[in-house]
């Protein structure tokens, strides 16, 4: 199913729970000791990333339909790059925040008991 096909984005809680498989493929390596490529080879990411990159696929789309122009994309790109250059930048220069404020913002102390008319420790029957 298109990611473009979806008519609601908010279904109605009374449905319950909502389950989404997403596939997604990793173009690097896991880390720093893995290039990725151990296991893949470089024309295999290349080829899957020249066929089913999802931004390039929106692009095209949005091109395709006249949601967008080129030089809009462009305008994108560029602002984008520019945010991204700001963000590392900050990153690199912000001071270590103290030991001890290390752990805050980690965990929320006022989650909801109820998420979609369910809660973690109620029985879903199953529908199959």
């Amino acid at each position: 199913m298109s990611p473009l096909s979806v008519s609601s984005p908010d279904p109605p809680v009374s449905q319950g729970p909502i389950v989404m498989e997403l596939q997604t493929y990793r173009y690097h390596g896991h880390s720093m000791s893995d290039p990725g490529v151990s296991y893949r080879t470089r024309d295999e990411i290349q080829d899957v990333r020249s066929r089913s990159d999802p931004i390039s696929l929106l692009r095209e789309r949005m091109l395709g339909n006249n949601m967008a122009s080129v030089q809009e994309f462009k305008e994108m790109d560029v602002e984008i790059l520019k945010q991204v250059e700001e963000a590392a930048q900050f990153a690199t220069s912000d001071p270590e925040p103290p030991l001890e404020e290390l752990c805050n913002h980690i965990y929320c102390n006022d989650t909801p008991l109820e998420v979609r008319g369910t809660n973690p420790w109620s029985r879903l029957k199953s529908v199959s």
